[in-house]
């Protein structure tokens, strides 16, 4: 599907130039912060195992829930949001909220356990700071789980919070930008619809000139036909 008329509300076409009210794709596998999303999803659920046992399985729940909502919100956002940007607006704002729970089961822990939160200042911030800053998948940090404790654990998982949030907002904010110029589905059906109908009727003018263009080349041929002498041999075409 190609996108063109950047000046104007954007419509989509088909191969075949066939106007379409769906928007383009947005591939979630191509955004950085989905991807940290799967990685505090698998961090949380080997954290609750390790850390929760003797907690029940309510914390648990809770926390591998939140973490599983952020990922799978940013994946039925942005495959919902082809016919509905609305949605796509919802479902990311429930992503950040679910992502914005898990901060807070994190920095729960922390405190309760006397365990302190990493921030500026801290000798080893910085470097955990660099390392997921500059690591977005599961593949990059799934070696070292094994070797980290709580503490290391439960504050990796919150810079990912932080920058999963942080991203999510920005992201967000661009949506809702795109909503303003674009509008929702009923918008884009309309212009969907006229954009049909301006290009069907570029196609009939098109098509109407050609016949006409036919006309006067037939009145032609049959002029010079009728100004030919049938007994002149030289006087042929």
């Amino acid at each position: 599907m190609e996108k063109d008329n950047p000046g104007k509300r954007s419509v989509n076409h088909y191969d075949d130039g066939t106007a379409s009210v769906l928007r383009r794709h947005t591939n979630y596998k191509k955004l950085r912060f989905y991807h940290r999303s799967d990685v505090l999803y698998q961090i949380t659920q080997e954290f609750c195992k390790r850390y929760f046992r003797k907690w029940g399985d309510r914390t648990v729940d809770q926390m591998v829930q939140a973490a599983r909502s952020c990922k799978q919100n940013i994946v039925e956002g942005s495959e919902d949001g082809r016919a509905s940007m609305e949605i796509e607006i919802k479902l990311l704002n429930t992503a950040k909220g679910s992502n914005c729970e898990l901060m807070e089961d994190y920095q729960d822990y922390l405190k309760c356990f006397n365990i302190p939160i990493w921030q500026e200042g801290h000798p080893r911030y910085q470097a955990m700071l660099d390392f997921c800053r500059t690591h977005y998948k599961f593949d990059d940090y799934q070696p070292w789980l094994a070797k980290m404790n709580a503490e290391e654990m439960a504050n990796m998982a919150l810079c990912l919070c932080h920058q999963v949030d942080k991203a999510l907002a920005t992201y967000i904010e661009r949506k809702d930008r795109e909503f303003t110029t674009e509008g929702g589905i009923r918008e884009r059906m309309t212009a969907a619809r006229l954009d049909q109908r301006t290009t069907q009727k570029q196609i009939i003018d098109h098509q109407q000139q050609e016949i006409a263009a036919l006309k006067n080349e037939i009145d032609r041929l049959k002029k010079k036909l009728d100004d030919q002498d049938p007994h002149d041999p030289l006087d042929r075409c």
